[in-house]
């Protein structure tokens, strides 16, 4: 496990457009899952401790998006035989299993990843209405105990955001463990 940190991504960056599947072989493109007011993508996996420890946290900020009329997407770039915990048949399992009520889809050639410039998983993008990215940071300030958490970055991005408010020009970079590239 390589510990790395997500890049700067310029702020105002267009959405890259992509099409991917979940791993039932239902076909989604960016454009048709904007909310009224935006999308958070997170690049994220089954297998990562980091992407372990915030899956629930995510879980609950999409249910809190989605009644900002902000919808969400998690992306699975791990698909790579070396890591079968991350295979679409894991995923099925880890959507029961958490609940997940959000697409989580498959990036079997890594190609959206790459156009994110997605590093880490998790590796999260806030997106705005004009499909601009508005946010591009952590979660909060504290991945391993979320009883220690003193401020919750993304939450405060998204109701800036969907109140019209200017966001924190000062974004700090999430951390996980880095994508398995395929060669």
């Amino acid at each position: 496990m390589v510990l790395l940190e997500s890049i700067l991504v310029k702020l105002g960056s267009p959405m890259p457009p992509f099409t991917l599947k979940d791993p039932n072989g239902k076909s989604y493109t960016g454009e048709e899952l904007f909310g009224e007011r935006g999308l958070l993508v997170i690049f994220t996996c089954n297998h990562c401790p980091y992407a372990i420890a915030v899956w629930p946290r995510l879980i609950r900020l999409a249910k809190y998006a989605k009644a900002m009329k902000i919808n969400t997407v998690a992306i699975n770039p791990n698909i790579n035989p070396a890591y079968p915990d991350d295979a679409p048949d894991k995923m099925i399992e880890k959507i029961k299993e958490l609940g997940i009520e959000f697409p989580y889809l498959v990036d079997e050639t890594q190609q959206t990843a790459k156009a994110f410039k997605a590093q880490c998983t998790p590796d999260i993008f806030l997106f705005n209405k004009d499909k601009k990215l508005a946010y591009h940071g952590r979660i909060d300030d504290n991945w391993q105990d979320e009883s220690k958490v003193t401020r919750e970055e993304l939450k405060e991005a998204m109701n800036n955001m969907a109140t019209g408010q200017p966001l924190d020009a000062v974004q700090r970079p999430t951390m996980g463990c880095s994508i398995k590239w395929n060669n």
